[in-house]
């Protein structure tokens, strides 16, 4: 079989998956590792503004005026059941087989392996923490400030180089 090669997802693919990441960390309660969206967002948080208005302009989130912050919406609640049905599906049906066979089996599909491999380690929360996500893959020097991790090519090569290796 040839080696599996996976292409850097477009701006609009980063966002869109920095989007899932982020509305994870929204639905979540700030003691479980969950964050609050502000409507300025702090310098090292920058990179998320595009990402927030990506989801605002989809509905999934709102801002809250009195708290000064963003909320997610129903239909944002919605979307993350929607996704975490997807991730669940994805390693049901793939988890016992190896990634060379999991990547020839969803490229027949004609799904995308890099978001098949996104949702996965978002599920099983690999990403939660990106400092430890690159610390774990032997990233030198790591990015610690996670936001501009989160959107940039060397995070999704990292994703794309674990189906690589691995296949």
């Amino acid at each position: 079989m040839p080696p599996v090669t996976i292409p850097l997802p477009t701006t609009e693919q980063k966002l869109s998956y920095a989007g899932i990441w982020l509305l994870k960390k929204m639905d979540l309660a700030p003691d479980d590792g969950g964050m609050v969206v502000p409507f300025v967002m702090p310098g090292e948080l920058t990179p998320l503004d595009d990402v927030v208005e990506a989801l605002y302009l989809a509905g999934y989130v709102a801002p809250d005026k009195k708290r000064e912050r963003y909320e997610v919406t129903p239909a944002g609640y919605a979307y993350i059941g929607q996704l975490i049905d997807e991730a669940a599906a994805l390693i049901e049906e793939f988890e016992e087989l190896e990634v060379a066979e999991v990547v020839a089996r969803l490229r027949a599909a004609g799904l995308d392996v890099l978001r098949a491999r996104f949702l996965w380690e978002w599920y099983s929360g690999e990403l939660d923490d990106l400092a430890l996500f690159q610390e774990r893959r032997g990233v030198d020097p790591v990015e610690r400030l996670w936001a501009y991790y989160l959107v940039s090519d060397e995070f999704f090569r990292a994703l794309a180089a674990d189906i690589e290796q691995a296949s």
